[in-house]
């Protein structure tokens, strides 16, 4: 998976889990978290969304390391090459 389609994962994952979120808004190093308002439930579905999209285990530490769009699209294709 190449980073533009890491991105374009990551944005949809996030509107699976808050669907009336703005995500084409969101610049690549916005805090997703915070500007999206995300509880930790709804980070946690969406990591678990995104571990299923994916297909690439996302453990408890990894999880941390998503917190922007670049970080997520970043890992995503750091894991699957």
């Amino acid at each position: 998976m190449n980073r533009t389609e890491a991105m374009d994962m990551v944005r949809e994952s996030i509107s699976r889990v808050l669907p009336g979120a703005d995500v084409a808004a969101l610049g690549p190093d916005d805090a997703f978290r915070d500007v999206l308002e995300m509880d930790s439930l709804d980070f946690l579905s969406f990591v678990e969304v995104l571990s299923e999209r994916s297909g690439v285990r996302i453990e408890d530490e990894d999880s941390r390391r998503l917190t922007t769009l670049s970080a997520a699209a970043d890992f995503l294709a750091a894991h699957t090459r």
